[in-house]
């Protein structure tokens, strides 16, 4: 792997089985967030490299074999692509950190879960009958519902989780069957080619993977709105979504949109009665919102915890977030990189100073650390922040702030801290700590979030469904639900034995 002086440079557009420049020769640096340096070059593409892409999509669906190819050899293919990122773990772990900014072991962690998921979507279809039989009554029809691809998939996806984020629609859409074009974003582009690469090394046909790097507002809004696209499967912010699902309407395509989330984190007293309760639920609490400098969708930026224990609880909840190791991502000892550029941290700034206005109190962080030799100052760092006393009335607890911010907010009682939780616009996530399982088990019941945790934060299973409510989106990632998103559905009806059914004179 080169170091940051080195440029690595990349014709990263796949078209047809071809990789090649944009066609307006342009070209994007990829700095690497820890000192703001180039350290790769990439294509920039636009709607004519867009334009290609789809259009090589759409002839290896119309008239290539992939889409008939039997569930059990598109099941192998993706088994392979498990075995290639076992390989490569090493090397997509550490570009991972240096794109997104994360710590390489959290690389790591993702370059297994990505892995994960191909060997589940591969499980899944190979293990699954050919079609489902309906009881039509008669000995003299057959009748089944079967499932197809639905053809042509526009997948956009995110800066935060490069790579995971596109497995988790690259893995399904395979597997289904499916052709596809991926606009991963266009500041952390790299493990996503780098998968293209794996994709083509097992052996996937001519023209079913193809990837355009480039802006969202040329190459995302193109991909959207495009007539040869049959499906678009978004992962990002609330108004970028928005303007896909506009963009898609017209030619009414499915949509699968997968968007913000300001996750509550809700901690009863009873959770906190032991000494290594209260440990674990202040540690969690750390991770909830400080894991990949809290740019995460599913981050727990709301702690909710009850009054009776908050004063400890968010005393040593800063004092821990204070001694969180910052720096560059592949150091060792580092425990939190840092965030993904400077716009990102000049909007985290912003919200910090909009809550200390509107009568925050800071407990932890607030500021940009002081530059060290793994830190280095033109580095985009700020540190873990913990602020008390927020109330619903702030931005900071209203919107997603996507960075290394926590909110405290206090409750007295049950119904209080459902209803906390459920103030928001978002539902994606969220998490109940208590030590009465008929407390938790009513109080997940009631929290109207996609995925709820009860005394844990975070994790993930690729066979359950991820999604959210309200504004969080709409369609499923993952589970069977996430296979059925790239999938139509038909039923085949067949007569047997015809007769002419006589309704009309002649």
């Amino acid at each position: 792997m080169a170091d940051s002086t080195e440029l690595q440079v990349r014709t990263s557009i796949h078209a047809g089985g071809e990789w090649r420049a944009a066609v307006s020769g342009a070209t994007r640096e990829i700095l690497d967030p820890a000192d703001a340096l180039p350290f790769a070059v990439v294509a920039e593409g636009d709607e004519k490299d867009a334009d290609l892409a789809v259009a090589a999509a759409r002839r290896a669906f119309d008239e290539g074999p992939w889409p008939h190819t039997p569930a059990a050899e598109r099941a192998a293919l993706l088994r392979r692509v498990a075995g290639l990122l076992v390989r490569d773990r090493e090397e997509l772990g550490l570009l991972e950190s240096r794109d997104a900014g994360k710590t390489v072991e959290e690389g790591r962690v993702d370059i297994d879960c990505v892995a994960d998921a191909f060997r589940y979507f591969a499980d899944l279809v190979a293990g699954e009958a050919p079609g489902r039989v309906v009881d039509a009554g008669s000995a003299d029809v057959h009748s089944v519902v079967v499932h197809e691809p639905v053809g042509v998939c526009a997948m956009i996806t995110p800066w935060n989780y490069p790579l995971l984020q596109a497995s988790w629609k690259i893995a399904p859409a395979l597997a289904a069957g499916n052709t596809f074009v991926v606009k991963p974003s266009e500041i952390t582009p790299l493990t996503t080619v780098a998968l293209v690469d794996l994709l083509i090394e097992a052996g996937l046909p001519t023209g079913v993977a193809n990837i355009v790097t480039g802006p969202g507002h040329t190459v995302g809004a193109r991909l959207a709105e495009h007539p040869d696209v049959d499906l678009v499967s978004f992962t990002g912010g609330l108004a970028s979504g928005t303007k896909v699902a506009q963009a898609a309407a017209p030619g009414v395509k499915k949509v699968a949109l997968e968007l913000g989330g300001k996750n509550p984190n809700v901690v009863f007293a009873d959770a906190c009665a032991t000494e290594e309760g209260f440990d674990t639920a202040v540690d969690q609490a750390l991770n909830a919102a400080f894991i990949h400098s809290g740019q995460v969708c599913s981050a727990g930026a709301r702690l909710i915890v009850e009054e009776s224990v908050r004063d400890r609880f968010v005393a040593e909840l800063a004092r821990r977030a204070g001694r969180i190791r910052l720096g560059r991502g592949t150091a060792d000892g580092v425990e939190c990189g840092p965030l993904v550029s400077g716009q990102q941290r000049d909007k985290i700034e912003a919200y910090v100073a909009s809550a200390l206005e509107e009568g925050a109190v800071l407990r932890s962080g607030g500021k940009r650390p002081e530059p060290s030799a793994d830190r280095p100052e033109a580095g985009y760092f700020y540190e873990p922040t913990v602020l008390d006393h927020c109330h619903r009335g702030m931005r900071v607890v209203r919107e997603e702030v996507f960075g290394p911010v926590l909110t405290v907010e206090t409750f007295r009682t049950e119904d209080e801290a459902v209803a906390l939780a459920n103030d928001t616009e978002y539902g994606l996530a969220g998490a109940v700590w208590t030590a009465d399982a008929g407390r938790a088990r009513r109080v997940a019941g009631r929290l109207r979030h996609g995925t709820v945790w009860i005394n844990d934060f975070h994790p993930y299973l690729p066979q359950a469904e991820w999604g959210g409510f309200g504004k969080s989106g709409v369609g499923r990632e993952l589970g069977p639900a996430g296979l059925a998103e790239y999938r139509e559905t038909k039923h085949v009806y067949q007569n047997l034995a015809p007769k002419p059914v006589r309704w009309f004179a002649g």
